[in-house]
């Protein structure tokens, strides 16, 4: 429904606020064939009274779906989606519940239904029957959570996932005001219409996702053909559909100006730098890229120094560009920001370093010898760049260890699976030199230099980093024990800002590593093998990024 237009979203609304109305003349009238069925909900309530467990169970449902809870829920959510950046989103939030509630009770009011006279339990209910408050707030709780989980779950699985267990609570909500006697079973439907409206109402009013600007642009005449030209560059297997998503690029691009797209499908073999300069060639004014880090670094490492602007749908499983410049996951809304966006000079990052087995005539020592990083490398080696943050140790180590099969089932879990069979990934001696200055020895389990400042789950783990202020911010962490990570994350969680031999911090426009072995690296979440070198240059508004108005 988030993807249908506003015609059809207050159409379908309208559907169910005229059969709600029509239901309350019902109540309010006693029509027979409404009171003969609502009467049959004495039958289950007089089942359930000699179950004390299921009472329990009821009365516990009944408490978690009230007043005080689903406030604290869409509070909750709303706070969470603001301190995401979902400004929009969690206005959206706010303004159903609330409105859905001042409806419910307005409604209450109106009908003046009296509750059930087979209540069970000591206190009755007295106010108003006619909707149900509980089933109200549960269906427009699960409409919001259903909308923002079709923006911000990029994978189908879990979000069929999501979607069925807030239907199945809704459903539990809804029979349990029937078993406790609180509600006649027409006062729950009413409520189910009447949240389902509010969430339709709102979407129409008031579009959760963020866009580039608050007024769409209006479509050039047809009698003019536009002059824009765009190119698509798409990693196909990152999309469920590929000609449904051609398809609503091509009808949003027209719609917004731009001429028919020209497509660029990535390989195995190039993962979009031979796409992104095929499109430059062609003298694209923007090109879109879809994919995950990988594809957008390669797409926009061959646009950097060009002046043409680089829109970007994320499609993979970080994401983590797209989630530092405020790039939305739904595709409708990243693919409005490429198209009519503004555009943002941001800094990209140059990378060179030696390859593994560069030093055949130095053995490795076993990694819990931690051997001593020596005299530059000369051999050659990796000469690439990076858009989020490069990494030795820990990080690289996940990066290696993910079961790409458990990976296109799970997505971000496979992460995690790995990420905990490394915890204990040996310590290193490393070397740093920040601007060309002095080496300084360090230990650590990991090395992160990033231009942007978030990981996934919005985990802070270099707060302060900004990726147009021309500077690389570089931190070391060196866990002494298993349980060490708990304080650790407690740490970057909170952005405490103290260093110590835990957690080290650093700043330049320049950073060079040396490790006394070879260890595991990873760009932008892709791995380059292992080495012992990384030196990386920060080029400062190299490349022109569309992000939101």
């Amino acid at each position: 429904m988030l993807d249908r237009s506003r015609a059809t979203q207050l159409g379908v609304a309208a559907v169910l606020l005229t059969v709600l109305g029509l239901l309350a003349i019902a109540v309010s009238q006693d029509w027979q064939w409404l009171v003969d069925l609502d009467q049959r909900a004495q039958s289950a309530v007089d089942w359930g009274d000699g179950d004390a467990g299921l009472q329990r169970v009821l009365l516990s449902v009944e408490d978690l779906a009230g007043t005080l809870a689903m406030t604290a829920y869409t509070l909750v959510l709303a706070i969470a989606m603001f301190l995401k950046g979902h400004r929009r989103a969690s206005y959206f939030t706010l303004g159903v519940m609330l409105f859905t509630a001042l409806a419910t009770t307005g409604l209450k009011t109106l009908v003046g239904r009296a509750r059930p006279e087979w209540q069970q339990l000591d206190e009755f209910l007295e106010n108003g029957a006619y909707p149900s408050g509980h089933a109200s707030s549960i269906a427009a709780f699960t409409g919001v959570v259903l909308v923002l989980v079709t923006m911000l779950v990029r994978r189908q699985a879990i979000r069929r996932l999501l979607g069925t267990a807030m239907v199945v609570v809704a459903v539990v909500v809804g029979a349990d005001r029937i078993l406790l006697g609180r509600h006649f079973p027409s006062d729950v439907v009413g409520g189910a219409l009447l949240g389902a409206a509010f969430v339709l109402v709102g979407l129409a009013l008031y579009s959760p996702y963020p866009r580039s600007h608050a007024l769409k642009i209006e479509p050039l005449p047809e009698a003019v053909p536009s002059a824009k030209r765009l190119s698509v560059v798409l990693n196909p297997i990152k999309v469920e559909d590929v000609e449904a998503f051609q398809s609503t690029v091509a009808a949003m691009a027209v719609e917004a100006g731009w001429r028919e797209p020209t497509w660029h499908l990535t390989t195995p073999e190039d993962s979009g730098t031979g796409q992104a300069e095929l499109a430059s060639v062609e003298g694209a004014d923007l090109v879109i890229v879809c994919g995950g880090d990988g594809t957008v670094r390669e797409v926009c490492a061959e646009l950097a120094g060009t002046g043409i602007p680089v829109g970007i749908i994320p499609a993979g499983t970080g994401n983590l560009l797209a989630r530092n410049l405020g790039i939305p996951l739904y595709i409708r809304a990243a693919i409005d920001i490429a198209l009519t966006g503004q555009d943002r000079a941001i800094d990209m990052v140059k990378v060179t370093g030696d390859a593994a087995g560069d030093r055949d005539d130095e053995p490795d020592g076993p990694p819990e010898a931690e051997g001593e990083p020596d005299g530059d490398l000369t051999a050659p080696g990796i000469e690439s760049h990076f858009m989020v943050m490069a990494g030795m140790g820990f990080d690289a180590a996940i990066m290696e260890g993910v079961n790409e099969d458990i990976k296109r089932k799970v997505g971000w879990l496979a992460y995690v699976i790995s990420a905990l069979k490394s915890l204990m990934f040996p310590v290193t001696k490393v070397e740093l030199s920040v601007d060309g200055g002095e080496w300084t020895k360090h230990r650590a389990r990991m090395v992160m230099v990033g231009n942007v400042g978030y990981l996934q789950a919005g985990m802070p783990l270099l707060p302060d980093a900004t990726i147009d202020d021309g500077l690389l911010d570089v931190v070391l962490l060196n866990p002494r024990r298993f349980l060490s990570w708990i304080p650790l994350a407690v740490r970057v969680l909170a952005k405490r800002t103290r260093t110590d031999d835990t957690i080290n911090r650093m700043t330049g426009r320049t950073v060079s590593i040396r490790a006394g072995v070879d260890t595991p690296r990873q760009l932008d979440g892709d791995s380059i093998g292992p080495g012992r070198e990384l030196h990386m240059e920060c080029i400062h508004g190299r490349l022109l990024v569309r992000v939101p108005r």
